[in-house]
């Protein structure tokens, strides 16, 4: 150690770092020596910095002294409750450089900087796909492990992603925070109030290249171009048929599964398609949902609308 004068008499003789207490020199040499004398008594991990261990100790017993004045939120260390006032005072001090926007918090500014950068320094050692943020590589990593950490404690169910875990907590609650503005509908998920939002604008922004087609919903598009396209990707396992949308393979599973999970309540007949089993209902019910627009005529199945319309058309299948 070697003291000079000025505001920080006290160097560092490893790195000549400047301080301006003894004892916060002593600390630091500690990263130069690698003395971790502070020991956890419960898990036994090691500090260099007492106050680091203090800090630790909250972890066992759960202490959390520091308490937010707004809304009451405690927290285990001071500079979360700093981070966390934000939230109430819109305070963002950090800003970018390149497109002044501002974030309360450092890292989610280094974390935006990449969008100017490109940096990617995240890479996966199986599929090498690259990502920006640290979070987002471990998540993708589940892809290849399969590793579920999130479970329901309600049936056990586990998730990948926490995010998937609490959508998954609504089925239990039966909470449903997004609501429609319109008509007032509660969804439990954003992205079921989106799509049933195009049900008042009428939205039908995704249009088929070759026969101008539209749609709501980008995924009814990709399945329309099968049509064009005459792509059938999924393949039964049994018979090796191909199917163009996943629904219909799953459909015909149960031609070799036998499967007839569906059960009219009335007389117990089972069905292997829940539409099957809402048809057949009809007939207990007398509902006669399809009426002709010629004659008024009435029926039970759209099928036999369909048939019973050929009497006016003159139509006859070939």
């Amino acid at each position: 150690m070697k003291k000079h004068k000025g505001n920080k008499p006290y160097q560092c003789s490893e790195c000549l770092k400047c301080f301006s207490q003894k004892g916060t020199l002593v600390t630091h040499m500690q990263v130069h020596t690698g003395d971790k004398p502070f020991h956890c008594s419960e898990c036994l991990k090691c500090f260099s910095v007492k106050s680091n261990l203090v800090k630790h100790m909250r972890v066992h017993t759960g202490n959390k002294p520091f308490q937010c004045s707004e809304c009451l939120k405690c927290f285990s260390e001071r500079g979360n409750l700093v981070r966390h006032m934000r939230v109430h005072t819109g305070n963002k001090p950090f800003q970018c450089a390149e497109c002044l926007k501002c974030f309360s918090q450092k890292n989610n500014l280094v974390t935006h900087m990449q969008v100017h950068t490109g940096d990617k320094p995240f890479q996966c050692s199986e599929c090498l796909k690259c990502f920006s943020v640290k979070s987002h590589f471990v998540s993708h990593m589940r892809v290849h492990t399969g590793d579920k950490p999130f479970q329901c404690s309600e049936c056990l169910k586990c998730f990948s992603e926490r995010g998937n875990l609490v959508r998954h907590m609504r089925v239990h609650t039966r909470n449903k925070p997004f609501q429609c503005a319109e008509c007032l509908k509660c969804f439990s998920q954003k992205s079921y109030l989106v799509s049933h939002m195009i049900n008042h604008t009428g939205d039908k922004s995704f249009q088929c290249s070759e026969c101008q087609k539209c749609f709501t919903k980008k995924s009814n598009l990709e399945s329309h171009m099968q049509i064009h396209t005459g792509d059938k990707p999924f393949q039964c396992a049994e018979c090796l048929k191909c199917f163009s949308q996943k629904s219909n393979l799953v459909s015909h599973m149960i031609n070799h599964t036998g499967d007839k999970s569906f059960q009219c309540s009335v007389c117990q007949k089972c069905f292997t398609k829940k539409s099957s089993l809402v048809s057949h209902m009809q007939i207990h019910t007398g509902d006669k949902p399809f009426q002709c627009a010629e004659c008024l005529k009435c029926f039970s199945q759209k099928g036999s609308l369909v048939k019973h319309v050929r009497v006016h058309t003159g139509d006859k299948i070939c």
